[in-house]
């Protein structure tokens, strides 16, 4: 995992020709990033701290079942306007993914 973020912040620093697609990546995951930010104001730190009063799945246990349930609905309603949000719930539960397993390895 390291390798991409490492990765990643390079290809940040690189001056590179101007991708037709960079000012969308840009505002798609500030969208994605305000999202995780609100949902997390929201709802606590529950995503990656469960609460564990039902369900005792832990961080990574609970994420991957919530991706399921967002593909599940990308499978059975299709990729439309109605299921927009779905593809940003799936992006944000996916980065909660990666720093679950992140958090994990830091023990």
């Amino acid at each position: 995992m390291n390798h991409y973020m490492n990765e990643g912040k390079e290809i940040l620093k690189a001056k590179k020709k101007v991708n037709p697609n960079t000012d969308k990546i840009k505002d798609v995951t500030a969208k994605v990033y305000k999202m995780l930010l609100d949902k997390n104001t929201a709802y606590g730190n529950s995503a990656l701290t469960p609460l564990n009063i039902f369900s005792k799945a832990n961080a990574i246990e609970g994420l991957s079942a919530r991706i399921d349930d967002k593909l599940a609905r990308i499978r059975n309603k299709g990729l439309s306007d109605e299921t927009e949000d779905t593809l940003f719930d799936l992006c944000g539960y996916i980065i909660l993914l990666i720093i679950a397993r992140e958090n994990l390895d830091k023990k």
